[in-house]
C-alpha cells in the first residue's frame, strides 16, 4: 500500500519496490496506481485514481503501461494490427508523454499498513 494525501492504493504483492527519484523505472506501478499521467487522463477519462491503461505482467512480475504495450486497446481502435503504423505512432507519442527512459519522477513514498489492517482486495491494481 501507499499513501498520498491520505489516499490508499493497492499494489500487487509481487511488484518490485519503488526506485528512488531519478533511478530507472522498474515497473513498480506506484505512480500510475496513485494517479494517471496526462496521457493516462485521456485514456482513463479521469484525473484521480489508478490509470486504466496500467497492466500487470505476471510473466515479468511488473506493471507495464498499456499505451506502450497495446495502445489501440485503450483508444478504441481494437481492430488495427498490433504491429501496424498507428500502434507504432501511438507508442512513440506515449513514450514521450510518460517520459519513458528518463527515470522515476514519482515523489510518492510507499508505506505499508500494519498486517492486521491489510485486507486483500479482489483486484490489487484496481484501487
Amino acid at each position: 500500500m501507499s499513501s498520498r494525501s491520505g489516499s490508499v492504493i493497492w499494489i500487487h504483492p509481487e511488484a518490485p519496490p519503488k526506485p528512488a527519484l531519478g533511478q530507472p523505472c522498474n515497473g513498480c506501478g506506484v505512480c500510475c496506481l496513485a494517479e494517471p499521467c496526462p496521457l493516462g487522463m485521456l485514456v482513463s477519462l479521469k484525473r484521480e485514481g489508478a490509470c486504466r491503461a496500467l497492466q500487470w505482467s505476471g510473466e515479468d512480475q511488473q506493471y507495464r503501461c498499456g499505451m506502450l504495450a497495446h495502445p489501440t486497446r485503450y483508444v478504441g481502435w481494437r481492430t488495427l494490427r498490433p504491429d501496424g503504423l498507428v500502434n507504432r505512432l501511438i507508442r512513440r507519442y506515449a513514450r514521450r508523454m510518460i517520459a519513458a527512459g528518463i527515470g522515476c519522477d514519482a515523489d510518492i513514498e510507499p508505506t505499508t499498513a500494519p498486517s492486521s489492517t491489510v485486507s486483500s482486495p479482489s483486484s490489487p491494481e484496481k484501487r
